[in-house]
C-alpha cells in the first residue's frame, strides 16, 4: 500500500521527492536552422504583432473538427477542442505557401533536417529506426491549418550523461513546429484566434527522456545538458522561443501531468515543486471528500487503486453532483458588479450550478512561504471554465465580493436549493458558452473525489515571465488515437553505411572546442566567448590559413578580437544589411589591411562600409585585389594612419598650448586631450597609438 505522503504544501522545501514517489521526464523541442520540413519555404520568422501585421498579407478564416484515427476512435483531447466552438484566422507570411495553408500536399522531408536529427541521435547513443515514416498527430487547437502535426520517429533508447546520473532517452523525433498565436478575442459566437504562419512547418527535433530525473534540480541540469548538446551541432536556432521544455511530473499519490511553457530553465525546479504540492493537496482533499459520501480513502500509491471501486464511485458522483443549470440572470440584473452589468448589456446570461459537499472546500487565494498561490479547487474549476472560452467564474467561497452582495448570495443559494454544505458556481457569458463552461466545472468538481487527473497544464505567464511557477489546465492528456500514418510523405530507408558515416563524424563538444583553442595566445575569456558565440570554427580557420587560399594565417590575438568586437555589426548597420552578409572572409581581409598599416583601428568600420557600398557584399574578385583596393580607398578617405612623427608633433604642441590645464588636472587631462588630438589628426588617427604616446607624456616619460 505504501506510506502516507508527508510534508506541508505551504512550504515546498518540506516535501521529499523520494518519499513522495517522484517521477519526472523531459521533452525538449528545438528548432533547427534549416528550411521548412515538408515545404521548401525558408525557415524565417517575421516579428509581427497583431497591431503591426501588414495589411496586404493574405488571411483566411477556418474552423477545425476532430476526425477519427486509423483505429476508428477520436482522441479525447481532440474531441474536447472541437466542443470549444473556436474559429481561426490564418495570416500568410512571406515564407508560407500553399502547403502551409493546407492547399497542397506536403513534400518529402528536408534533407538537412533529417541529417541533423540523425547526428543528435548518434550523439546520444540512440538506436535509429530502419525506416523513417512520417505520421499525422491530431492537433485541433488551431495551431496547424491541417488539424494535425507531422512527426517522424528517428531513433529510440539513447542515453544522456549528467553529473547527478544518467538519463535515458526514450525517443528522438523530427516534427513540424506550429503556427504562432498573435491574438485571441472572445465573441458572442465563440473565441476567434489569429495565427501567423511564419513558424508553421519549421523543423523541430523532439527529445523525450525516460522518467529518470531524480529531483527538481536534476530536471534543470538535464535540460541544460540537452540544450548544450543540441548547440554543439551548430545547426540549431538560438534565441528566445527557439527551444521549449515540457515536463512530465507525477508523485505516487497523484498521476502524470505534462507541463508546457517552461521557457526559463531557472524556473524548472520551482515549477516542479509546485506541481508536487498541487498533486499532494488534491490527494488529501479527495480523501477528505470521500469521507463525506462514505467511501474508503485512496491508497497512497496509484498502483494500488481498485479500478472497480473507482468506477463505482464515478457513477455515484454523477448522481450526487448532477449537471443542473439554473438561470440566475434575474437575481443579479441589478447587482453592483460592472463586469456583470456590461455583460448583460451584450445579451449574456448568468447561469449557476450547485456543487454539493464543496462549501468551504473551494478555497480563496492564499500564498505559500515563497509567494506562490497555494493550490485550491476553486482555481481548478475556474481553469476548467476558461477552456470553454469564458473569462472565468464566481464561486460561493469567494463571495460576497466583486459587486455581489451577501443578500445576492443568499438569494442564489435559495434559488438553487443549497444546503450549508453545498457550494455554487456562477458563469456570466452567452448562454451556450456559459452552459459549456459550467459543464466543465461540474466534470472537474466530480474529479475532486478521485486521484489527480492526467492532463496537460501550462505555466501561468504574466508580462513574458512565469507569474509564480503555478500552472493551469490546458486539455486532457492525448491518447494513442491521435496518431496515424501520413500517406502523402514517402518513407525512406536509413542504410547502415549512412548511419556509420554520421556516427564517425560527430561534432566537437564544447570541452573539445575549448581544448582546441588552448594552443593559441588568446585569453581564457576569449576562448570561452568564441565557443559560446559559435565563432571558434571561423577563428580556427583564420589562424590555420584555411579561410581562403590567398589569405595567410591570421594573427591569433588580433583575429580573436576582431571576431568578438562589434566591427562586423557596425559595418552591417552602416550599410543596412544583415550581419551574415558581411562575410568572415571580408572581415579577415579588412584585418590584414589594418595589420599592414593600411587603415587605423578606428577607421576600419568606415572602410568596410565604403567597400561594400561600392563593390557589394561578395568578394567576386581575388582577395588580394580586395585588399589592394581597400588600401587605396583608405588613403582616399583619409583613413590610413598618420606617421608616428606627425602624431608626436601634434601631441607635443597641444600639451604646450594647454600647459595650465595639464598642471591642474594631471592624468585627469587624458580624456579631454584625447578628443582634441583625434579631432586635429582626423581619420588617420589611431586611438591606441595616441593613447600610448599621450599617456607617456602626461606621466613625464
Amino acid at each position: 500500500m505504501g506510506e502516507e505522503p508527508l510534508g506541508d504544501i505551504s512550504d515546498v522545501k518540506t516535501l521529499n521527492p523520494q518519499q513522495l514517489g517522484f517521477m519526472c521526464g523531459l521533452e525538449i523541442h528545438q528548432q533547427l536552422n534549416t528550411g521548412k520540413l515538408h515545404s521548401r519555404e525558408k525557415g524565417e520568422l517575421y516579428d509581427y504583432t497583431i497591431d503591426t501585421l501588414p495589411s496586404n498579407l493574405f488571411r483566411t478564416k477556418r474552423k477545425l473538427r476532430a476526425a477519427s484515427g486509423e483505429g476508428g476512435k477520436i482522441d479525447i483531447a481532440a474531441r474536447f477542442e472541437t466542443r470549444r466552438n473556436r474559429s481561426f484566422v490564418y495570416v500568410k507570411s512571406p515564407n508560407a505557401g500553399l502547403i502551409e495553408l493546407d492547399d497542397q500536399p506536403p513534400l518529402e522531408h528536408d534533407k538537412d533536417a533529417v541529417e541533423i536529427a540523425l547526428v543528435v541521435s548518434a550523439m546520444l547513443n540512440a538506436h535509429p529506426v530502419g525506416t523513417l515514416q512520417a505520421m499525422r498527430k491530431t492537433v485541433v487547437d488551431g495551431s496547424n491549418t491541417s488539424g494535425f502535426q507531422r512527426t517522424t520517429l528517428v531513433s529510440t533508447h539513447g542515453k544522456l550523461e549528467t553529473k547527478t546520473g544518467d538519463v535515458g532517452i526514450s525517443v528522438i523525433c523530427l516534427e513540424e513546429d506550429s503556427a504562432r498565436k498573435l491574438s485571441s478575442e472572445l465573441t458572442s459566437n465563440g473565441e476567434v484566434v489569429t495565427w501567423n504562419l511564419d513558424r508553421l512547418g519549421i523543423p523541430l527535433i523532439e527529445i523525450a527522456t525516460d522518467p529518470d530525473v531524480k529531483n527538481p534540480e536534476h530536471a534543470k541540469e538535464t535540460a541544460i545538458a540537452l540544450g548544450g548538446l543540441l548547440r554543439d551541432t551548430r545547426k540549431v536556432r538560438r534565441g528566445l522561443g527557439s527551444i521549449r521544455q515540457d515536463l512530465n511530473v507525477s508523485i505516487a499519490c497523484g498521476d502524470r501531468v505534462e507541463i508546457k511553457g517552461c521557457q526559463d530553465l531557472e524556473w524548472i525546479p520551482r515549477i516542479i515543486e509546485l506541481e508536487i504540492a498541487r498533486q499532494l493537496h488534491f490527494y488529501r482533499l479527495a480523501n477528505e471528500l470521500r469521507e463525506t459520501i462514505g467511501e474508503p480513502k485512496l491508497p497512497p500509491n496509484r498502483d494500488d487503486d481498485d479500478e472497480e471501486l473507482e468506477m463505482k464511485i464515478s457513477q455515484k458522483l454523477i448522481e450526487l453532483i448532477p449537471f443542473e443549470i439554473n438561470d440566475c440572470t434575474h437575481l443579479l440584473k441589478d447587482c453592483e458588479s460592472k463586469m456583470i452589468q456590461n455583460s448583460l448589456k451584450n445579451n449574456s446570461s448568468i447561469l449557476c450550478v450547485k456543487l454539493p459537499y464543496l462549501s468551504g472546500r473551494l478555497g480563496t487565494k492564499i500564498l505559500d512561504s515563497e509567494g506562490a498561490q497555494l493550490p485550491r479547487l476553486g482555481r481548478e474549476l475556474a481553469g476548467a471554465a476558461k477552456l470553454a472560452g469564458v473569462a472565468g467564474i464566481f464561486h460561493s467561497d469567494e463571495l460576497p465580493a466583486y459587486g455581489i452582495t451577501e443578500s445576492n448570495v443568499e438569494e442564489i443559494k435559495k434559488e438553487v436549493n443549497c444546503s450549508e454544505s453545498d457550494a455554487f458556481a456562477l458563469c456570466v457569458a452567452p448562454e451556450w458558452q456559459a452552459e459549456l463552461a459550467l459543464e466543465s466545472v461540474v466534470l472537474r468538481a466530480r474529479k475532486a473525489w478521485q486521484r489527480s487527473i492526467q492532463e496537460v497544464r501550462n505555466v501561468v505567464v504574466k508580462k513574458g515571465a512565469p507569474e509564480d511557477g503555478t500552472t493551469t489546465a490546458m486539455r486532457p492528456l492525448p491518447t494513442g488515437a491521435r496518431m496515424y500514418p501520413e500517406t502523402d510523405v514517402p518513407s525512406f530507408e536509413l542504410t547502415k553505411s549512412h548511419w556509420d558515416e554520421i556516427s564517425n563524424k560527430l561534432p566537437l563538444t564544447q570541452s573539445e572546442r575549448l581544448d582546441r583553442l588552448t594552443s593559441f595566445e588568446i585569453s581564457s575569456d576569449q576562448q570561452k566567448q568564441l565557443v559560446s558565440r559559435q565563432l571558434d570554427d571561423e577563428f580556427f580557420a583564420g589562424v590555420s590559413g584555411n579561410l581562403d587560399l590567398e589569405l595567410n594565417k591570421l594573427p591569433a590575438k588580433a583575429w580573436a578580437s576582431m571576431l568578438l568586437e562589434t566591427s562586423r555589426i557596425q559595418i552591417a548597420e552602416g550599410v543596412g544589411i544583415d550581419i551574415n552578409q558581411v562575410s568572415i572572409k571580408m572581415l579577415a581581409a579588412l584585418l590584414l589591411v589594418r595589420e599592414s598599416g593600411g587603415v587605423t583601428r578606428d577607421g576600419l568600420v568606415d572602410l568596410g562600409i565604403n567597400m561594400i557600398l561600392e563593390g557589394g557584399t561578395n568578394l567576386d574578385g581575388e582577395v588580394t585585389n580586395f585588399i589592394e583596393q581597400s588600401m587605396k580607398k583608405a588613403e582616399i578617405l583619409g583613413l590610413n594612419p598618420s606617421d608616428l612623427g606627425s602624431i608626436e608633433e601634434v601631441i607635443d604642441r597641444i600639451l604646450e598650448e594647454r600647459a595650465d590645464f595639464v598642471a591642474e588636472r594631471g592624468m585627469g587631462a587624458m580624456g579631454p586631450l584625447m578628443g582634441v588630438v583625434i579631432k586635429e589628426l582626423g581619420g588617420g588617427a589611431d586611438g591606441k597609438i595616441i593613447s600610448k604616446i599621450l599617456g607617456e607624456r602626461l606621466r613625464g616619460n
